[in-house]
């Protein structure tokens, strides 16, 4: 289960008018210099290709040593090999995937993976050593399961989804087409039920499941809680990063952004296009509008509207929370001033024979 060596990549890269024609750009310069990498501004070289979007990393490309560079509307670098883009950033990420073309893998199930009878293979995937299938799971066209991923009973792994090492998908799970899951991730496991019988925490039974669209990406070490009863549910589009908790019967719009170590409480929902800043805390039950922002560390107990960005815990929106942490920051020198001033205050009545008020 060797993964094959990419064949698309020429020998010593592309020329600056192929690359143009790859992301859909211009060439302004030498159509016929070769761009040999794709590297970050600060680190490209005089074969490498990088992006700016403003003014300010203009400056940078330009005493940097880069061989070329995409850049949008209305920036001038006299001089160098350019690439004329509306958006630079997406020129950048294709041209990295033109240099580093996603590995394929041998269509096949690799002998010691363990897969039940009843199961159903499609011939083109790849199931790699020590994976396991359980019964009646059905893993589609294209799809790839790296070493020691598991599909539990019942589950669905669509066409061109991609299991990295040691993915778990548990039982009467869904995941659509062209899904992502990084390594030890957890798609299905229990959620946190537990009702208190006057004793003991009574275990509630989680019978619920996982809907997962295509095209959702879900970072290492993640877990997704199945439902209580019904489904907990990722839009298509989604993308989710490492150590992320989503909580049982969450639901979670389209093309949504959660940043890591963010938490996700029970039968909360987040609106299509929204984004959770790392380690965002949403209560259970909250809600967050469609593309509404919540920064970093914010905390959302009950609701944030449709396209509001809100930052800090309660939480504030964001122009209000940026003023309250200026201010916070002043408090020292705002109370040396008020200590002042009441100094002044008390001897100024006191020479005017007004009576000083404790307290007051």
């Amino acid at each position: 289960m060797t993964p094959k060596a990419p064949s698309s990549l020429p020998a010593l890269g592309f020329t600056l008018e192929e690359l143009a024609r790859r992301t859909g750009g211009q060439t302004e310069g030498d159509g016929d210099f070769v761009v040999s990498g794709v590297a970050g501004l600060g680190d490209a070289g005089p074969g490498d290709v990088t992006f700016v979007d403003g003014v300010r990393e203009a400056a940078l490309a330009a005493a940097g040593d880069a061989g070329a560079v995409f850049v949008p509307a209305g920036i001038a670098l006299p001089g160098r090999n350019l690439v004329r883009v509306q958006r630079p950033r997406v020129a950048f990420a294709e041209a990295l995937a033109l240099f580093h073309p996603t590995p394929s893998f041998p269509a096949g199930v690799h002998p010691s993976a363990v897969v039940a009878p009843d199961a159903d293979v499609d011939p083109s995937a790849s199931v790699a050593a020590l994976c396991f299938i359980g019964a009646r799971a059905r893993i589609g066209a294209g799809a790839v399961l790296r070493p020691l991923s598991h599909v539990g009973a019942d589950s669905v792994v669509g066409a061109g989804t991609l299991l990295h090492p040691g993915a778990i998908v548990l039982d009467q799970v869904t995941l659509g087409e062209r899904v992502i899951v990084h390594a030890g991730a957890i798609i299905g496991s229990d959620g946190f039920g537990f009702v208190f019988d006057g004793r003991d925490h009574r275990k509630i039974p989680q019978v619920g499941t996982v809907l997962i669209g295509d095209d959702v990406e879900i970072g290492a070490g993640t877990t997704v809680d199945r439902a209580t009863t019904g489904a907990t549910s990722i839009g298509s589009g989604t993308k989710i990063d490492n150590q992320v908790q989503v909580a049982h019967n969450v639901t979670i719009g389209k093309r949504v952004i959660i940043a890591g170590q963010a938490g996700v409480a029970g039968s909360s929902q987040i609106g299509d296009g929204a984004v959770l800043g790392g380690r965002a805390a949403i209560s259970d039950h909250a809600f967050v509008g469609a593309g509404a922002l919540v920064a970093g560390q914010a905390a959302v107990r009950n609701r944030v509207e449709a396209g509001t960005t809100v930052a800090g815990f309660g939480p504030q929106l964001h122009r209000d929370f940026l003023k309250s942490q200026a201010i916070f920051e002043q408090l020292p020198h705002l109370r040396r001033r008020l200590a002042e001033v009441e100094k002044r205050l008390a001897a100024a009545e006191a020479a005017a024979g007004i009576p000083n008020e404790p307290g007051r």
